[in-house]
């Protein structure tokens, strides 16, 4: 049984130690699939636990996919550890559970208030009459009209609610944009992309049979990430991003914007976005929450511009809703009460801090030798550092070792990682980069 003991130097919240408790009994195989996790008042009269510690715990678990809620019975365990033993796909959604992962671009474990998105969902789920329908496939007009004046005032955008599209995830979103690009300019057949490590964005165009070419402007579609043109956060600036949408126009060109991190720009004041600078003319603009709230939380949008608008429009009757209903109700709520504004300062304080300290803990073992990158915005550095071994000699023993790295470059003489601080606890970041230089220097 799991011991809660009073501990003044606890560094991580209780509900995570009963969600690592009972992960690792499933994981152990210690909890079969099928079988019927204790109630919350039980747990929490065995641990001693308030019951939304052990509520909060239950629902980390089940987003993580470890248990399952089933009406009127209770929770009961899945079988992704029977899974998690028998795959062989390394390469595919990799459930490897490292001991240090400096490559994860997750959210931090301590910065999402289950407890209160939880409430927000239920209060969600008991509007009966509403959950009965399938609802609007262009997404559910409150949460539109919440989100219309959201990104008004975060990102000075100037929209209708009926501008806006809501899908699952940017992917379901190029799956109805791109045939849209089709109708409307029939003529568009390449679309230039920033670098090779947009596939899942590219793969929806390749579907499409549109050609990929990555950083040319000259393309008919011009897909970017200003506020993430590198991994390590550097953003572009606002005479390119004018220079960009007037050789766009001048040659009849469509910009799509996807604003990935604009919400972490810590020490510049934050770039206009391509879509306002644009006056909303052939600029379409993408942006999610999974970085905000839970990757979990499948919610993403687009803004159309007029002429693919009245395209979409046309089509919409036709199509069906992706995004999950009731997300989208508790979403509207939470942005309409300001939590997502203040989770969003939270964020921002939080994910600045933490990446000062890992560069901090970088110096702190790397000295002088070695070459630190990083932007204006994000959760990444990259770090440059002598190295004998290939980026996969380097990788498998890291591996091996329980660290998780992500290699961006390699030489012959050198190597590019890029660390990523977003889910790590800042108390491992000493001891990773201490573990990464010894096997550095293990020959």
């Amino acid at each position: 049984m799991l011991d809660i003991s009073d501990n003044q130097n606890r560094s991580t919240h209780l509900y995570m130690e009963v969600y690592e408790y009972y992960k690792k009994l499933i994981l152990d195989g210690k909890m079969a699939p099928g079988s019927k996790m204790p109630s919350l008042r039980k747990c929490a009269l065995e641990l001693k636990l308030s019951r939304t510690t052990i509520e909060t715990a239950y629902l980390q678990l089940a987003a993580d996919g470890y248990i399952i809620a089933k009406a009127q019975s209770g929770y009961y365990i899945t079988e992704i550890a029977a899974h998690q033993h028998t795959r062989n796909e390394p390469d595919r959604h990799d459930q490897t559970h490292y001991r240090y992962d400096l490559a994860s671009s997750g959210v931090d474990r301590e910065s999402f208030r289950f407890d209160l998105w939880s409430r927000y969902m239920k209060s969600a789920l008991r509007q009966n009459d509403r959950m009965l329908t399938y609802g609007e496939p262009q997404g559910e007009q409150d949460f539109r009209e919440a989100l219309c004046a959201y990104i008004k005032e975060r990102r000075n955008i100037l929209c209708s609610p009926d501008d806006i599209v809501i899908g699952a995830s940017f992917q379901s979103l190029l799956q109805i944009l791109c045939p849209l690009i089709r109708k409307v300019y029939p003529d568009f057949g390449n679309v230039s992309f920033p670098t090779p490590s947009f596939i899942h964005g590219s793969t929806v165009f390749q579907d499409f049979g549109y050609d990929i070419h990555y950083r040319d402007k000259n393309c008919d579609v011009v897909y970017v990430s200003p506020a993430h043109m590198t991994k390590w956060g550097e953003i572009m600036p606002v005479k390119r991003r004018l220079e960009l949408l007037k050789y766009a126009d001048e040659r009849g060109h469509l910009v799509i914007e996807d604003d990935f991190e604009n919400e972490f720009v810590y020490f510049q004041k934050p770039t206009p976005s391509l879509f306002g600078l644009s006056g909303g003319q052939k600029v379409v603009y993408i942006g999610s929450f999974s970085r905000l709230l839970l990757p979990s939380i499948r919610i993403s949008f687009m803004i159309l511009p007029p002429d693919l608008l009245a395209a979409y429009q046309k089509k919409a009757p036709f199509y069906n809703q992706t995004a999950s209903k009731a997300e989208q109700i508790a979403l509207c709520q939470f942005i309409r009460d300001g939590h997502l504004a203040a989770q969003t300062r939270r964020l921002k304080r939080l994910y600045s801090s933490k990446l000062k300290q890992l560069r901090s803990a970088v110096r702190q073992v790397f000295g002088t030798d070695c070459q630190i990158q990083n932007g204006s915005a994000g959760t990444s550095l990259a770090l440059t550092l002598p190295c004998a071994k290939t980026g996969e000699e380097l990788k498998k023993q890291a591996h091996n070792k329980g660290l998780h790295l992500q290699i961006l470059k390699e030489t012959d003489s050198h190597i590019t990682l890029l660390l990523s601080c977003s889910s790590m606890a800042v108390s491992d970041f000493v001891p990773a980069c201490t573990l990464l230089l010894e096997i550095l220097k293990d020959s």
